[in-house]
């Protein structure tokens, strides 16, 4: 059984090799990205379900946006809140600004991809943009970035939204950890050219992408994926591209209790379980390759077996893996996170194992 386990343990380690070198290594060691600024109309759609206090905050910075035209399209998801009248007198302020007010439709109550929807609809560009309420651009140059992405064939851009950084707190390190590895893993598939999947909080596609899938139609009874699913649905080796350049990103603010991001992580990872199965399938072969990673040697090393190759092994594997996403987060302004990389990647292994099996037993809640 050990030599069984220690055989086992050299193919869980060269899965690693393969996707920290091969597939992360396509967004990690290519280089830094040059925009080619464009002046294609953008319509920029904010969706907000009572976010009174953060649209407050963060409109403002989307209009103040230095781009030549574009739009804000405001959509209200029936807030219970001071929402509304805040977009009210946004749309009053900007004259770019256009609001959607979304009243309770009982086939589709609570259903954030029915009120995106409509303000898809409502939007006058024929180049979409996407934030959420609760995010801000990096910049004044959010949308000359990601619309310099578009070209004739690349009609969606998968952007990076990241999260502000908290001082002294070791939670808000493992939320950007785990949020920059995404990010390499999903801009690496792209670059392969298999991309299968992008976040609301910072992507961007041409209007006609929508409605050749007929929009959210194929999953709108799931709550959640007017992001990922849509991208899983819609992109392909042709159409889709990603922007990287700091000036593209989008930050938001954190949970700040372990309970909270838990919940909201057992969200994104019912949502990947309709990804299309050779996505689901890369993701969890990854996934248990690091878990094993773990588990392996422990029995391994107990028993002194092979114990020389099996450190040189682990070695062998965190130096790569550590100079492979220390690149990366260097492109995302996230390498403070790479000092705690071997603690947050230990943590992160068995909280996903946590949230696999609680959302065995429970469905976890979605959209307000």
């Amino acid at each position: 059984m050990l030599n069984i386990t220690f055989y086992l343990f050299i193919l869980v380690v060269a899965i690693q090799v393969f996707y920290y070198l091969i597939v992360f290594g396509k967004f990690a060691y290519t280089k830094a990205q040059k925009s080619n600024p464009k002046r294609i109309p953008i319509s920029v759609i904010v969706c907000a379900k009572n976010e009174s206090e953060n649209v407050t905050k963060y409109i403002p910075l989307l209009a103040e946006q230095d781009y030549p035209d574009f739009e804000i399209i405001l959509i209200d998801d029936a807030s219970s809140d001071g929402t509304l009248e805040i977009f009210e007198e946004f749309e009053k302020q900007y004259p770019n600004i256009r609001l959607v007010k979304v009243v309770n439709n009982e086939a589709f109550w609570g259903n954030k991809k029915f009120a995106l929807t409509l303000g898809i609809k409502a939007a006058k560009k024929e180049y979409l943009l996407f934030t959420d309420a609760d995010c801000y651009p990096s910049t004044k140059d959010w949308i000359k970035e990601m619309s310099a992405q578009f070209t004739m064939n690349k009609t969606i851009v998968l952007g990076y939204g990241g999260y502000i950084k908290i001082p002294n707190s070791f939670l808000n390190k493992i939320i950007r950890f785990e949020t920059m590895l995404t990010a390499v893993q999903y801009f690496s598939w792209a670059k392969i050219g298999h991309p299968y999947m992008g976040i609301g909080r910072n992507m961007a596609y041409k209007k006609e992408e929508f409605f050749n899938v007929n929009g959210f139609i194929d999953h709108m009874k799931i709550r959640s994926g007017d992001d990922d699913l849509f991208i899983n649905q819609a992109s392909n080796t042709k159409n889709t591209t990603i922007s990287y350049s700091p000036e593209s990103f989008t930050y938001s603010e954190p949970k700040t209790s372990f309970k909270d991001w838990f919940t909201q992580k057992r969200r994104h990872v019912s949502t990947a379980s309709f990804y299309k199965p050779f996505d689901r399938t890369q993701l969890a072969i990854f996934y248990i390759s690091q878990l094993f990673f773990i588990l392996l040697p422990i029995i391994l090393l107990v028993f002194l077996h092979q114990w020389i190759i099996v450190l040189s092994l682990i070695g062998f594997r965190y130096l790569f893996s550590w100079i492979t996403l220390g690149y990366a987060s260097a492109k995302l302004k996230e390498k403070d996170v790479m000092y705690w990389f071997p603690i947050i990647e230990i943590v992160l292994i068995f909280t996903q194992l946590n949230i696999f099996l609680t959302n065995i037993f429970s469905k976890p809640v979605h959209w307000k």
